[in-house]
């Protein structure tokens, strides 16, 4: 799934999102708009909620060396790139149980990695990686091949820029960006149709380390 962000002026939004979707699972059938009386089908991404300080913390830099014209999602933090429309109650059944009487895991920013095309930041969290190969021996049956290929857990904060400029920024934020505690708030699940993601459902872990 190619990494998306959200335009610059609706961060808000995203908040908001979040606060309701954590409320309860919206929409726990197949991901989908209706268009015309149909509901059209949508590939459904889950990722890692982050922390409010986190999220913020991420976004900023999102903002300022992400192209903005493909801005259309904040940053995040992704489980699985695509799964089927038709897998939404399995999933959603699955994320639940998978923060039921569960402390969020531990993790942290581990520092700055480079991507093909740009720049992210690195995440270690043998707790989180734990969670996600439990999900994805449950779903391995609706695993596409970029998620069975393996996971390296990281925010992205630029890509899609010429190899020149995501090598200045490698070097300037290596320099800035120190290791640090990263909380992982919840799991959640967002359809896409190639632009901003809709909210399907979210969940937080509810247990105590």
């Amino acid at each position: 799934m190619i990494d998306t962000l959200w335009p610059l002026g609706v961060a808000a939004v995203w908040n908001s999102i979040i606060a309701v979707s954590l409320v309860r699972w919206r929409c726990p059938g197949r991901a989908g708009a209706r268009v015309g009386g149909n509901v059209t089908p949508a590939p459904i991404i889950v990722t890692a909620l982050l922390g409010a300080a986190d999220q913020a913390f991420a976004d900023k830099l999102r903002r300022a060396h992400y192209p903005a014209a493909r801005n259309h999602v904040p940053a995040h933090l992704t489980l699985f790139h695509q799964l089927p429309p038709a897998s939404g109650p399995e999933l959603a059944t699955r994320l639940r149980a998978a923060v039921a009487g569960r402390a969020p895991p531990r993790a942290r920013i581990a520092g700055v990695m480079r991507l093909e095309a740009g720049v992210a930041l690195s995440v270690h969290s043998p707790d989180l990686a734990a969670i996600r190969d439990e999900l994805a021996d449950g779903l391995a049956g609706l695993l596409g091949a970029q998620d069975r290929a393996g996971w390296q857990p990281h925010i992205t904060i630029q890509n899609g820029v010429p190899a020149r400029e995501a090598k200045a920024l490698f070097a300037a934020l290596s320099a800035e960006v120190t290791a640090r505690p990263l909380h992982i708030a919840g799991l959640a699940s967002w359809a896409w149709r190639g632009g901003p993601w809709e909210a399907i459902g979210s969940t937080r872990f509810n247990g105590r380390g």
